[in-house]
């Protein structure tokens, strides 16, 4: 086994020269992970390996982590909860988006997770950034990142915001009604201006059009004030909502931009790009999503017409490269005395497990993003479970019955209310989650007292990322 390798904080600035995806991408790489603390599918591939697959390399670092701790002399804080992120699905997330949109250039929505390594190997891909507030902009610029490749989507700004991208150089941004457009008529009246439109986003995880975008009935006044202020309106952009579900929501949404790149054009605007937004799952939806967007795109935006095409994809990038493990913390025992004392059943107990994380902290998806994550078994009884079939839940009434709580003293904080496992666990054993990359530790609090700050071990199933971050 090879062994971690610490990362320092700081990053060295990368040359950030636009990629082409001719790199040969494998499903595994023949090397390890390495541990940073406090930090923040295409189809089948069919080339020859000799290395560890993705699951092998990430059971490997579980591994070493909870076996390496003794909950019964620890220090406090060794057992946290902690992540496993392998950057080698972020580098197949950027081939499938590159197969499926190939016109379309990303720009990763940062407020999904702004781990510094994930942001580090997009940037390292060509991708793009959407900011929606100055911490995010400085955070994205101290990478090195050119500030051409960062768009300020966010259609209601802070003033002192404003003027502080006019001095970084970060020219595009998004507005949606004239409040907006005078204001920065008077602190950036060279911004580079995407009119955002309202969509129908009833289909989506979580709606957007109820606070942000322009009706229809509105923007050919917008461009008109627009013109009037002799601001610089560059081009048009949406959002259906954050993990759309309706295809039809982008056709209907991509319709609705090209008339009003056709009222820009009456007012004197040449606009040059089209901003699609996000709403891209990162599950098997996405083809089906993609399909719909690039026809829609292809009828209104064709390629001959010179018209530059981005995209805020956040969980689809993000979402199935992390990990995530927990400890049980406490266990209570719960019967059913009324069915015992009736007599027609057996005094067999459930349980109720407290583990050390919950819905105020990298659980926080569950409430803000309706998510529902999936216990897994990690290690119990002395044993490591990962990817066995004695670390998923049971389907039917075998098994022993549990439900999941996190740490706090609020009754609301339960990830899961009933799960069933064929194995007996209690305290110091270990949960795991996959698929927790998305809204998750970027909107984690310290409610109770609890951290919000927990160590990302890194692994890399793909050489190509490797090689792009030079590890």
């Amino acid at each position: 086994m090879v062994m971690p390798t610490l990362l320092a904080d700081r990053f060295a600035s990368l040359d950030y020269t636009e990629l082409t995806n001719n790199h040969v991408f494998l499903k595994s790489c023949n090397n390890g992970y390495f541990e940073q603390h406090n930090h923040h599918r295409l189809g089948e591939y069919n080339h020859h390996h000799d290395g560890p697959t993705a699951k092998e390399l990430i059971g490997n670092a579980l591994r070493q982590r909870v076996e390496s701790i003794d909950h019964e002399d620890c220090e406090p804080g060794e057992e946290d909860t902690f992540f496993v992120a392998d950057l080698g699905e972020v580098y197949r997330q950027h081939l499938r988006w590159k197969l499926n949109l190939p016109r379309v250039k990303p720009f990763y929505a940062v407020k999904c997770n702004p781990d510094p390594m994930l942001l580090k190997l997009l940037a390292a891909l060509g991708n793009g950034f959407d900011c929606a507030s100055k911490a995010e902009i400085e955070q994205v610029l101290r990478m090195g990142v050119d500030p051409s490749r960062i768009i300020y989507a966010q259609p209601c700004k802070t003033n002192s915001y404003v003027r502080y991208v006019a001095q970084q150089g970060v020219r595009a941004m998004t507005f949606d009604n004239a409040d907006e457009l005078r204001k920065i008529a008077r602190f950036f009246p060279d911004a580079e201006l995407y009119l955002r439109i309202l969509t129908d986003d009833t289909s989506s995880l979580c709606r957007l059009s109820m606070k942000f975008g322009a009706s229809l009935d509105s923007t050919d006044g917008l461009l008109a004030l627009a013109r009037d202020l002799n601001l610089n309106v560059v081009g048009v952009s949406f959002h259906v909502g954050s993990g759309a579900s309706d295809p039809s929501a982008f056709l209907k949404a991509v319709r609705d931009s090209h008339m009003v790149f056709q009222q820009a054009a009456s007012y004197g605007y040449s606009l040059k790009t089209l901003d699609v937004g996000g709403g891209f799952c990162a599950d098997n939806t996405f083809e089906q999503m993609a399909g719909v967007l690039r026809a829609a795109l292809d009828e209104y935006f064709p390629a001959h017409s010179g018209i530059n095409l981005i995209a805020e994809p956040g969980r689809f990038y993000a979402s199935a490269a992390y990990t995530l493990a927990c400890n049980v913390i406490a266990r209570r025992t719960i019967q059913d005395t009324a069915l015992i004392n009736n007599g027609t059943m057996t005094p067999d107990a459930s349980y109720m497990l407290y583990i050390n994380d919950g819905l105020y902290g990298n659980f926080s998806s569950i409430m803000f993003d309706h998510q529902h994550p999936e216990a897994k078994v990690l290690r119990a009884g002395g044993q490591t479970l990962y990817n066995t079939p004695a670390a998923s839940g049971m389907d039917d009434d075998n098994g022993m019955e549990y439900s999941i709580w996190g740490p706090t003293c609020d009754g609301i904080d339960r990830i899961t209310e009933s799960i069933r496992f064929p194995v007996v666990l209690d305290v110091g054993d270990w949960l795991y989650f996959e698929e927790m990359g998305a809204y998750t530790k970027c909107s984690a609090t310290t409610f109770n007292g609890f951290s919000n700050e927990h160590d990302v071990i890194y692994v890399c199933s793909e050489p190509g990322a490797k090689a792009l971050l030079g590890l």
